[in-house]
């Protein structure tokens, strides 16, 4: 049997979507989809991690904490614009209401990795521990990835 090239190209598009990491996490009904952070030079203490979670229950939730093996701590911040300078702030923990997604993105809330244990390179991955108040702990892998948006 032969098989034209017309139809080799999308089917190996496809296989190749479906062999990709799906970057996605479960616990209780809180969705962690799209974890990924940014490749670091060595020697860089800070690191930052990216996400979203989305609530498909009816109560809300919060994310109250997380940890990596990679840095010797995670820490949550926003950034905000003030007087056209950006500012960081730490923030104790992120609220998840019921129905929403919410975004961990660059220029807005994100988790900084702190005394990172090596750089982050391009192409691997790197386990991150959430806490939640509600749904309990679960680990995606951050996809290191050079990207500036989610």
């Amino acid at each position: 049997m032969i098989v034209s090239r017309a139809i080799w190209a999308p089917l190996a598009a496809l296989l190749l979507v479906a062999a990709a990491p799906a970057q996605q996490a479960q616990t209780g009904a809180l969705l962690v989809d799209h974890a990924w952070s940014r490749p670091t030079a060595p020697g860089m203490p800070m690191g930052v991690a990216y996400l979203s979670i989305t609530n498909r229950g009816t109560v809300a939730d919060e994310l109250i904490g997380a940890s990596t093996p990679a840095a010797g701590s995670v820490e949550m911040h926003e950034t905000s614009i003030v007087d056209g300078m950006a500012r960081m702030r730490p923030i104790p923990q992120i609220a998840i209401p019921p129905g929403a997604t919410v975004k961990v993105e660059p220029g807005g809330i994100h988790l900084m990795l702190v005394d990172l244990k090596a750089a982050l390179e391009r192409g691997k991955t790197v386990p991150l521990v959430l806490e939640f108040r509600h749904a309990g702990k679960v680990t995606v892998q951050l996809a290191i990835e050079a990207r500036d948006t989610p």
